[in-house]
């Protein structure tokens, strides 16, 4: 029997393998009785999916397991992004929300993602409960009851969440900057739950956009959901062949992460557009406030921190740290470098509509592509360039790794180590800015090397040096 394991942003398994109908309401029964257990199930649960296989099949079968534990529920009529479901569940006032997912991970895989009532990713002592009374389920008998009765009891409801995160979004962000601008905007939500949300937005605004793998495909086009650049060659082929188009805006799965591409087709790394949003939300819109950020994510974040004389707070990877000061009102902007951001008076929770947006506006204001944008920043602040690589381990390297990482030299190839961050992973730290970052993989024999300097040639010095210290 497969133990269930909650990773940074809920249980995700492989289809038919691991994630299973038993398992699945294990999983179910598990968050009924543990929100009953906080006494406050009465308040009902939001359950969304996105857009892989079985999605809705697995939803309607948790709508009947809460049903059974005495739980209403409130089911998303269509496939619906994560961020929507997070904003759904803070506007009901809900006990939580249980998101059928695995984000940006290939078609085989789903997931359940579970949000408490406060409206961001769950943290791990909330998961840890969760886990072990879904272990301790799996080869229990566990009650659903049938949908018609469940309804006929008012255990369950379908709804759509679009209307409502809609007009927030339409306070957040200035649409008749993004119109009057005459900016022409692609749009590939990458045949995810982004459809008929980012390009409807746009379109409803009345700025000209061209959107591609906006039908429904739970295959994803035939490679994973994410929008790095290594998955969007027919997006970045589009903006580079069709010279009217002045930004590209793609989105996840689940539409909680994004990918921006500038004007003549070059790929901007999320690192990049996260500082490019802090300085342009100070600067330009006049708000000011603190930001998070992972350990892994680049310090340019920090240098604009500097430029503006506010703070950063560093957390460990995973947006449930960030999202927390969020929920509490800490800063103005959250993000880490995989691609997930959000921003005060928003949902605690990774948002990749609002960012391409956020983007869209700052370009439109700004009149000027995002490799100028950037351009003037580094005049402003300093030049910063991140890498992140893979390191695969023997069974002897893997070994000795806890012990090096734990015991580090003074220096790695001629560079002094000035701090060394442990809240996750080991982060060095050197003299003259530049830092390693090594976490290893809880799934996988290898670890990951992320790197930043202030050029492209130290920082494939520092990506050697690296290598060698774990190889060595």
């Amino acid at each position: 029997m497969t133990q269930i394991k909650f990773g940074t942003s809920g249980w995700r398994a492989i289809l038919c393998d691991d994630f299973t109908f038993n398992n699945v309401r294990a999983v179910s029964r598990a968050i009924a009785d543990y929100l009953n257990h906080a006494g406050i199930s009465d308040q009902g649960v939001v359950i969304g999916y996105d857009a892989r296989f079985m999605g809705k099949d697995f939803a309607r079968e948790t709508v009947g397991v809460l049903a059974a534990a005495g739980i209403p529920s409130f089911l998303c009529e269509r496939d619906t992004p994560t961020p929507v479901i997070a904003h759904e569940l803070l506007r009901r006032k809900a006990a939580g929300a249980i998101n059928f997912t695995a984000s940006h991970n290939p078609h085989t895989y789903n997931g359940i993602k579970f949000s408490p009532a406060w409206g961001g990713p769950a943290l791990p002592e909330t998961t840890n409960d969760i886990e072990a009374r879904a272990n301790a389920l799996q080869d229990k008998d566990i009650p659903v009851m049938d949908l018609d009765k469940a309804k006929a009891e008012t255990f369950y409801t379908e709804i759509d969440p679009l209307p409502a995160y809609f007009d927030t979004l339409k306070q957040l962000i200035d649409f008749n900057a993004i119109a009057g601008s005459g900016l022409r905007i692609a749009v590939n939500p990458l045949y995810g739950t982004g459809r008929g949300y980012l390009d409807t937005l746009l379109e409803q605004a009345g700025v000209p956009v061209v959107t591609i793998n906006a039908h429904l495909d739970p295959y994803f086009g035939g490679e994973p959901p994410e929008p790095a650049e290594a998955h969007i060659a027919d997006f970045i082929k589009l903006i580079k062949d069709d010279n009217q188009i002045g930004l590209g805006l793609a989105t996840d799965g689940d539409a909680d992460r994004f990918g921006i591409v500038d004007s003549d087709g070059t790929y901007i790394e999320p690192n990049y557009i996260l500082a490019l949003l802090f300085d342009y939300m100070i600067r330009r819109k006049g708000l000011t406030g603190d930001a998070a950020r992972s350990v892994a994510t680049s310090h340019l974040i920090d240098a604009v921190a500097a430029y503006h004389q506010v703070k950063v707070l560093e957390t460990p990877v995973g947006f449930k740290f960030i999202g927390e000061y969020i929920s509490a009102g800490k800063i103005l902007i959250g993000g880490e470098e995989s691609a997930g951001l959000t921003v005060r008076g928003h949902v605690p929770e990774k948002d990749g509509i609002l960012a391409c947006l956020l983007v869209a506006e700052m370009v439109a204001v700004e009149r000027k592509s995002l490799k100028e944008l950037l351009a003037d920043l580094y005049g402003r602040v300093g030049a910063f360039y991140t890498r992140r690589v893979n390191i695969h381990l023997s069974a002897e390297l893997e070994a000795n790794l806890p012990a090096k990482l734990e015991n580090p030299p003074a220096d790695i190839d001629g560079r002094s180590i000035t701090e060394v961050v442990r809240i996750d992973g080991n982060k060095f730290l050197f003299a003259d800015g530049s830092w390693m970052l090594f976490r290893k993989s809880g799934t996988e024999p290898l670890v990951r090397l992320y790197a930043e300097a202030s050029s492209e040639e130290i920082l494939q010095q520092l990506i050697v040096a690296g290598k060698n210290f774990i190889l060595s």
